[in-house]
């Protein structure tokens, strides 16, 4: 990246806090590094000011990036190949139509701050695959004050999938977090922990060794630079990403008032499926999961097995089967075997092959605007379906990767085109 726009990036950073759409909007309008310029002159509209006015003078960019580089933090912008385009796609997605409510509505106030407004720089440590995040993945969240029903089915959960190589989203917290960054880690299979803190004050401290062995496999990831403390807004705010990053958001353990139910309704705002697993009707940690289950609009999805997880995790990964397990946690009676809370059948696929009707509804908003933008049989490229489609062609080679894959397209030597009904299989 080029040095003006990272000090500027990592100024942006320091100077307003996550998720403010007045300063979001003003940084689409005016780009990286003119907005940092005119928001350390002060030159910037009322609510913009109201957003940075607190930190503009004060905000080093140089200082934050040299902490970084002293702890193996990298910043990233849009620009950076790493960038997770088409997780965020959905909050792009999500703003806009914020915005053409507010701007069709006579009655709008103003809004400074939008849960879902995508980030203007990220802050990473480790070599994860985070790009991909999105596609084939899935957030666990639930409550700090655990139980150890909801630690196993959590731990359980993130290893099945971990072993089918499926993302695992979480937020690094006490609780159902810890659990599910522990399965995911015993499958040695790629994580993302998405803290509120500066990644070099893990938080809680109590999780230090878990943050640094998710950076070793996975991806660890901040809005906040170095030095930064989680205050409790910037949980809130983090959960949009957590609920971004994943395909699905599933939700362990909840209680009626619970930090993990703001994660879930992130995701029904980006269009995101929610999954809940039910527990002991005698148990208030799983009052949340229940009453998302009993929702008479959007119910979320029961989580009885691993594989109610994997059908909804998009349909890369929907019938891969798990890795060959070589740790001593294989037994039928094991700790992750078949006879857990979460079962997990050796041998057999992660879910049947889904039909077609299934198959859409795996897809993200992105996916679907491709699959409308095909021509009924000519084959085009990727250039032809972003003009189609009015998709960015920044995000349309991910999402052709997941047609292709669930099997509604078809890549051809001269471009792509339809799967033809009759050969898309059974639509059950």
């Amino acid at each position: 990246m080029d040095e003006t726009l990272l000090v500027a990036a990592a100024y942006l950073s320091r100077v307003a806090e996550p998720a403010n759409l007045a300063v979001y909007e003003f940084v689409t309008e005016y780009g990286l590094a003119e907005a940092a310029r005119l928001i350390r002159r002060g030159d910037v509209p009322e609510p913009v000011a109201r957003a940075t006015d607190a930190r503009r003078a004060h905000a080093d960019p140089e200082v934050d990036l040299a902490a970084a580089a002293r702890n193996e933090i990298r910043l990233i912008t849009a620009d950076d190949p790493a960038w997770p385009h088409f997780a965020f796609s959905a909050l792009h997605g999500a703003t806009n139509r914020y915005r053409r409510r507010r701007a069709a509505s006579s009655t709008a106030t103003e809004e400074q701050r939008f849960a879902c407004v995508p980030p203007l720089a990220l802050w990473l440590k480790g070599a994860g695959d985070l790009q991909t995040a999105g596609l084939h993945s899935a957030a666990i969240v639930g409550s700090r004050a655990s139980t150890a029903y909801g630690n196993q089915v959590a731990a359980e959960l993130a290893y099945a999938l971990g072993r089918r190589d499926i993302t695992v989203v979480s937020g690094g917290a006490f609780g159902i977090d810890a659990a599910a960054h522990r399965g995911v880690l015993a499958a040695e299979g790629p994580s993302v922990l998405v803290s509120a803190a500066g990644l070099d004050r893990p938080y809680p401290s109590g999780n230090a060794a878990l943050y640094d062995r998710t950076a070793e496999l996975g991806v660890l990831v901040s809005e906040r630079p170095p030095g930064s403390a989680p205050f409790r807004q910037r949980f809130l705010s983090r959960n949009r990403l957590i609920a971004a990053l994943g395909t699905v958001t599933v939700v362990v353990e909840a209680a009626r008032r619970s930090g993990a139910l703001n994660t879930a309704r992130h995701a029904r705002t980006l269009g995101r499926r929610v999954l809940a697993v039910p527990g002991p009707i005698t148990s208030t940690m799983s009052t949340g999961c229940h009453e998302l289950l009993a929702r008479e609009e959007h119910p979320a999805g029961v989580v009885i097995s691993v594989d109610d997880v994997v059908r909804s995790c998009g349909s890369m990964n929907a019938s891969q089967p798990e890795r060959p397990d070589s740790s001593a946690l294989t037994g039928e009676s094991g700790r992750f075997g078949a006879t857990g809370a979460i079962g997990v059948r050796r041998g057999e696929a992660g879910g049947a092959a889904l039909g077609q009707s299934d198959r859409r509804g795996a897809l993200g908003e992105v996916e679907i605007d491709l699959l409308e933008g095909f021509p009924p049989t000519d084959v085009v490229t990727e250039a032809e379906l972003s003009y189609l489609s009015g998709v960015p062609m920044m995000f349309v080679a991910a999402g052709l990767r997941a047609l292709t894959d669930c099997g509604l397209v078809l890549q051809t030597s001269t471009g792509f085109r339809l799967v033809p009904q009759a050969d898309r299989g059974s639509d059950g």
